[in-house]
């Protein structure tokens, strides 16, 4: 949370901005999505986050993602690391092992974002 009490991308259940044709939203609040689109602007990072939402447990073991990339582990730490450091990731630890989950609160602060009226009624 900030100093003025309102929540931010790092916290559980943030509600991080107003749609785009809504209100228009603070520095702060487009700072703190910029952070989170550019995590997910990644296509291995991308990847990764729809593996993990998409696993059977909701969660994914390092040890799994390897598996799933031609990176080296180091390269896929980074990636998870990057996810994580801008709370669209949790991480617990289990052993040797890291499992990762997706914060639904991340994934729904960027939806609420594009899911306007406006934007649902424009053609490409």
């Amino acid at each position: 949370m900030t100093l003025d009490g309102s929540e931010t991308m790092s916290d559980p259940g943030f509600a991080c901005c107003t749609p785009l044709t809504g209100s228009a939203m603070s520095s702060e609040q487009a700072e703190e999505l910029a952070a989170l689109l550019k995590a997910l602007a990644d296509p291995v990072r991308l990847r990764m986050v729809s593996l993990i939402a998409s696993s059977e447990a909701g969660e994914a073991c390092v040890c799994d993602l390897n598996e799933a990339f031609d990176l080296t582990q180091a390269t896929i730490s980074h990636h998870l690391k990057v996810l994580h450091s801008a709370g669209i990731l949790d991480r617990e630890k289990r052993g040797v092992w890291v499992y990762y989950a997706v914060r639904p609160a991340a994934l729904s602060a960027v939806a609420n974002v594009f899911s306007s009226p406006a934007l649902a009624g424009a053609s490409a």
